[in-house]
Parts: structure tokens; sequence; C-alpha cells
């Protein structure tokens, strides 16, 4: 039987709460820093640095407002955020786990903030990269990585969402280009956007087009009253006999094929951003319950609140390897679709679970802007949703793992 003397003799002394809290270290219990290079870390530290001063001190009077701070775009542009993944055109050529750990980062932050990075650099600029002739690559990219033009990426309908092949927008040949009808629904960025990445059904099949949002017949009308995303444009958009020359048309793309392999990209992001929204509500929640006493002791000190932190942590850790090996995988060329989607279902739902129970621990004061863990959670009901609802995200696992479609 050991000595209860000794062993408190020998044992190094825990850290006092408050700097385990604070540091940092009380949420890495896998050492998972260790699997990033000093290069992956160095991106990761000069991110939070960013959002430590460019997005926490506004983002609950932005979300309060529904704003979104469009002078954050070029700076976001600055430091290589903006189609980072991407080689070429201005784009910084950054991994994939880089990409991701920049991902996390900002929706630590916000999600509303990680939203933009995605739909710029994920979606209409990869749209671009992948299908575009060089014409249209340089005509676009270069402005879109630095910031100073902007993209959006039109697929969702008002009755086309989960189903995208049923799409209505249409566009037929007319002369020597084409002409756009129809409406798209969701679309962020589309009223301060420059050209929008469209995907209408033509008598060739289903073809993207890039469509200068400056064009007669186009419009962007912003959503209200979101209870999600407040900090983030998404847009209605109507298509009203847009005409449009040959070179709108992008080449590469054809089928659902082009759209569904920018949504892979965009999100392969979420699946780290999630992450980001989880630890911070876990920091917060910490951090409050360190300091807040009631019955003349820290609420830390009660075992239901620190079940709640366990929780956190542990699906947090998970995430976090889930997004490391998915990044990997990326990388070596070797990711499939399943494994993006078993990332964001995974990804995602736990975010959401650790944001309501941080929420708990904050109790009335956390119904408030002044802690962030309920915004995370309101942000990433949105999150849940695009990119591929839980329930898509599950039958597409489940056709791999039977391979039987339950969907068409």
């Amino acid at each position: 039987m050991t000595d209860p003397a000794v062993t408190e003799i020998d044992a190094p002394a825990p850290p006092a709460p408050q700097e385990a809290a604070l540091s940092g270290r009380a949420g890495d219990y896998l050492d998972l820093d260790s699997l990033f290079s000093a290069e992956e870390l160095a991106l990761r530290a000069d991110v939070r640095s960013f959002v430590d001063d460019r997005i926490r001190p506004h983002i609950a009077r932005w979300y309060e407002d529904a704003h979104f701070p469009v002078d954050i775009v070029k700076e976001m542009g600055s430091r290589g955020l903006l189609g980072m993944h991407l080689k070429g055109y201005g784009c910084a050529g950054r991994s994939a786990v880089e990409y991701g750990l920049a991902a996390l980062e900002l929706e630590a932050g916000d999600s509303g903030l990680r939203t933009f990075v995605s739909v710029q650099g994920s979606l209409a600029m990869s749209a671009i990269h992948k299908f575009g002739t060089e014409e249209q690559k340089q005509r676009w990219l270069p402005g879109m990585a630095a910031g100073e033009l902007v993209g959006c990426f039109g697929l969702t309908e008002p009755g086309a969402g989960s189903d995208p092949a049923s799409m209505a927008t249409r566009a037929v040949r007319s002369g020597d280009g084409w002409v756009l009808n129809g409406s798209k629904r969701w679309i962020g960025l589309a009223s301060i956007a420059d050209v929008a990445v469209v995907w209408a059904g033509t008598d060739e099949g289903i073809r993207g087009f890039l469509v200068p949002t400056s064009s007669r017949g186009f419009t962007a009308t912003p959503i209200t009253g979101k209870l999600s995303m407040r900090a983030s444009i998404q847009c209605d958009i109507t298509f009203e006999d847009v005409r449009l020359g040959e070179d709108a048309l992008l080449p590469g793309a054809s089928g659902l094929r082009g759209p569904f392999s920018c949504l892979n990209e965009a999100r392969y992001g979420i699946l780290w951003g999630a992450m980001g929204a989880a630890r911070d509500s876990y920091e917060v929640a910490l951090r409050y319950s360190l300091e807040r006493r009631q019955f003349d002791t820290p609420i830390a000190s009660f075992q239901l609140t620190q079940a709640k932190l366990v929780e956190m942590v542990l699906e947090i850790q998970k995430g976090v390897l889930v997004a490391e090996r998915t990044g990997r995988l990326k990388d070596a060329g070797r990711l499939r679709p399943e494994q993006i989607s078993f990332g964001k279902l995974n990804n995602v739902r736990s975010a959401i679970a650790v944001c309501r129970s941080a929420r708990t621990v904050l109790g009335g004061n956390g119904v408030t802007l002044d802690h962030s863990p309920m915004r995370h959670a309101e942000n990433l009901e949105s999150v849940r949703t695009y990119e591929g609802t839980d329930e898509v995200h599950t039958l597409v696992m489940g056709r791999a793992i039977t391979g039987i479609p339950a969907f068409s």
C-alpha cells in the first residue's frame, strides 16, 4: 500500500486551476500539438493572433447588429487566408492541414467569419481554379486571393437543397452566348460579391457559369431575421434574362461532380472549424467555472460541473484527431468523400453538444452575448445544415458501408 504522505511529496504539484485554464494545457491531454509541424503551429499562432486582435473584441456587436465586417476581407487576403489551399494566381499554396488549422482558429472567433473564408476560397475560388480557363483564372483569382474581389457560389435553390439535381435555374444558348433565368437561396456573400459561380441546368446537363454581379437582371437580396450566422451574409438571388457570353461557361465542369467537388472542399474546412467553436466554448466555461462562486466555493469544484468539462474535453480531443487524420489523408491524395462526411457529421454534431453544455455551466449569464457558447451553438445549427445535412452525410456513409444507396 502506498504511503499517502510519500505520494504527496513525490508527485509534482499540479498547476493552479486558473493557470491551467489560461494556458490552455487543461484541454490537450493527448498532446495533440505534437502532431503538427513547427510551420503548421506557426500558421495557427498567426491566425489565432488575428482572431484575438480583429474578431474577438467586436464579434458580439457584429452578431447583435447582424453586421458582416467588409473591411476585414482585405486583411484576410493580406494574410493569405483566401484560397489558401490553392496554388498559383496569388494564392498561398498551403497544405490541407494548414488550411484546417486556420479554419479552426477562425471559427473559434465566429462561424460566420470562417464561413466567409470557406465560401470565397473553398467554393468560389476552387470552382474557378478547378474548372476555369486560364483567362478566367487570371481575371478573377488574383483579386479574390487579395481580398479585392469577392465571389459567391450559387447552387442551393428555394426548392432544391439536399437534391440539387432538381434545380430549376436554367441557362439556354442564345446566339454566341447564354441567357440565364432562375433563383438561388442561402447564397453566402452574394450581395457584396463581384462574381457569382452559378450552377444551372442546360440542354447539355448541369453546367457552371461565372456571372458578374453587375450583370443586368442579377439581383441579390440579403436574408433577414436569422437566428444564426448573424455576422455573416446569406442571400436570395434571382436571374431575369441575364445575358452571358460564351466565356462565362466553366468548361471543365459538367454535371453535379463539379459543384460536389467544391462542396467537399468546404465540408473539409467545416470539420476543422467546428472544433474551434467547441474549443472556445469549453475554454469560456472552464474559466467561468473557476471564477464563479456558489455556496462559497467555485462551481468548478462541483462534480456535475467537472463531469461536463470532462465530456467537453473528450469530444474536442477526438474531433481534432478526426480532423488531423482527415487532413493528412487529403494531403496524401487519399481522401474519399465518405471520409469527409464522417468528419463533418461527427465534428459538427459533437461541437453543438459541447457548446450547449458550456452554456449550461454559465447559467443564466450564458444566454447573453457577454459569453460565446450560445452564439457558437446557434451558428452551428446553420453549419450543421449547410454543405450537407446530418441526414445526407449519414446516408453517404451508409452507402459506403453497405454498398446500397438509400437515396437517388
